[in-house]
């Protein structure tokens, strides 16, 4: 295979990430993972991602959908949805934080609860079990019913089932008999797998799992430096913590099988099926407005090697040091990411504010049609009859 410039990775990377649009079965299993986000700026992130990739996807679809799709809320590299042949491969987990006695007891009667709902809400299980508050993450108060049921989701004992306004309900995962205290005859069973013969890692090598969750990576984010495929599958300790001393050997393992190349100082992987330098990867002409963790611009250590600037996710970034906006989406034109818009919804119209790296547009009338044609592709995805101005 000939070794491909920058400029063809560049090209083939775009290009492979956006497909033409396709069902959102087919799209999320091409993915093979799409991450959450709860910002809505304006739509959530995945919402945002997927519009680009689903034939006629609408704000929310995929929220509506769920419950039909074989696709499963969890945490991989992070928290999103994937296949759910890929979330069985990570489970069951072995967290790193050990429940106590007390912790598992209250696990196992809320699994009890959950199984005789069938479906629950978080607020009826805090109404049920009355569990209290406790400390989160970041120093507040949440229920501890919450927390538990998060924890519960984590270790495989429930499924997300669906959402009720944005919150997550949960139901039993099917075929798991539950988990209790560690060592016990009830772990025993459940690490076993399903009774009906459908799970997971234990009934496989390890290995081969770890291999196929990296295969996952490598095919949302090809073409890859090393660094962040590196950096990707130490992520992975998310995903199957359980395994966290065979990445090491998973990374060496996909290093040697994966096609790559030295260009510039930089050692690239791409998946072993696919030739960056192929012509065939037609980039269309093309502005897309992408979510901030949208495959084509997630590594910003590979954005600023195709496009010469640095890009920064701003939400939580303290208003007067933004530099380019709250929820900021880069802009791609053709196969270059030349600025950013800020977008948000007033009065049932669509407000876009653009900016650009070099101070203005490109002056093309190509470029400003497609600007339109982007923004009336965002105003049908937010299902609004409306478009305001654009300044550029």
């Amino acid at each position: 295979m000939k070794h491909p410039t920058l400029d063809q990775l560049r090209h083939y990377a775009v290009a492979r990430s956006l497909f033409p649009p396709t069902t959102l079965p087919r799209a999320i299993a091409r993915l093979g993972f799409v991450q959450a986000d709860p910002i809505r700026a304006p739509a959530r992130a995945q919402d945002l991602m997927l519009r680009h990739r689903v034939k006629d996807y609408r704000a929310g679809d995929l929220e509506r959908r769920y419950p039909r799709l074989a696709v499963e809320e969890d945490f991989f590299i992070n928290y999103g949805f994937l296949p759910r042949a890929t979330h069985e491969l990570m489970h069951p987990r072995t967290p790193r934080t050990v429940w106590p006695q007390q912790k598992w007891a209250q696990a196992h009667a809320v699994l009890e609860f959950v199984r005789a709902r069938g479906t629950v809400h978080p607020r009826e299980v805090d109404a049920h079990f009355d569990h209290g508050k406790t400390r989160n993450w970041f120093g507040g108060s949440s229920n501890a019913s919450t927390q538990l049921l998060d924890g519960m989701h984590y270790r495989g004992l429930l499924r997300v089932a669906g959402r009720e306004g944005g919150v997550r309900t949960y139901a039993a995962r099917p075929g798991w008999q539950g988990l209790t205290t560690p060592g016990s005859s009830a772990q025993a069973s459940a690490s076993a797998g399903p009774a009906d013969g459908t799970g997971p890692v234990d009934l496989v090598d390890p290995d081969a799992a770890m291999d196929r969750l990296v295969d996952v990576i490598v095919g949302q984010y090809a073409p890859l430096p090393m660094r962040s495929l590196s950096e990707l599958v130490s992520h992975l300790r998310a995903a199957a913590p359980q395994w966290t001393q065979r990445r090491p050997a998973a990374l060496a393992r996909a290093k040697a099988r994966l096609p790559s190349a030295d260009i510039d100082g930089t050692r690239w992987f791409w998946p072993a099926d696919e030739n960056p330098a192929s012509r065939r990867h037609p980039v269309p002409e093309a502005v897309r407005l992408l979510a901030p963790f949208d495959p084509v611009v997630w590594d910003r250590r590979r954005f600023e090697r195709f496009w010469g600037w640095a890009y920064r996710f701003e939400a939580y970034t303290p208003a007067p040091k933004r530099v380019r906006g709250y929820y900021a989406l880069p802009l791609l034109w053709r196969d270059q990411v030349i600025g950013w818009g800020n977008l948000r919804v007033e009065n049932g119209e669509l407000l876009a504010e653009l900016g650009y790296q070099n101070g203005r547009p490109p002056r093309d009338a190509a470029f400003r049609r497609a600007v339109d044609e982007e923004l009336d592709r965002m105003r049908r995805f937010l299902g609004l009859s409306a478009l305001a101005g654009v300044p550029t």
